[in-house]
């Protein structure tokens, strides 16, 4: 049985590899909890990742064919499900797929068309992805950047950031 669709708040926070994005969320995941909040995440993942073992039974499980393995245990639970040729879910689909929350963070998926935060670092010398895309609301950088047409965020002030949040309706 699939859970009822969340009704959460979704923000994204998209940037390239190296730009700080999951220690950025590792550390708003308690300062939004702090607030009240309920919160999930939804990371994109590289292809060839894999959450099994070989040699785990949930493993051989899969190798035989199962098109999903469900590992459960008292302290959590994984779902696995195998594509076997399908397309892969959208961002949608998989937020349908959560349990109702107050916020769903989105890592990643930075094609998608949900508010997000770019979590920008000059150094790691990319270039910003805000100016071609509409559903960046703001960018977090160490510095504000020249010629950005959304607010700045400081990288490392969680509160400031958190608070941007609430005051525009985001989580």
């Amino acid at each position: 049985m699939t859970p009822a669709p969340t009704k959460a708040k979704v923000i994204g926070f998209a940037g390239w590899s190296g730009s700080g994005k999951t220690t950025l969320v590792t550390r708003l995941i308690p300062a939004l909890i702090a607030t009240g909040r309920t919160v999930s995440t939804v990371k994109h993942a590289h292809h060839d990742f894999d959450v099994d073992q070989p040699g785990k039974d949930s493993h051989d499980h899969r190798l035989a064919g199962a098109a999903e393995v469900l590992v459960a245990s008292s302290r959590r639970f994984a779902l696995m499900h195998e594509y076997r040729g399908a397309p892969e879910l959208g961002l949608a689909a998989l937020l349908d797929r959560l349990a109702p929350v107050d916020v769903v963070i989105v890592e990643g998926f930075k094609r998608d068309p949900v508010p997000k935060i770019e979590v920008h670092r000059p150094e790691v010398g990319k270039p910003l992805l805000q100016p071609d895309d509409p559903h960046i609301v703001a960018v977090a950088s160490p510095a504000p950047l020249p010629g950005v047409g959304v607010p700045h965020l400081p990288l490392d002030d969680i509160g400031a950031i958190v608070a941007f949040l609430v005051a525009r309706g985001l989580v």
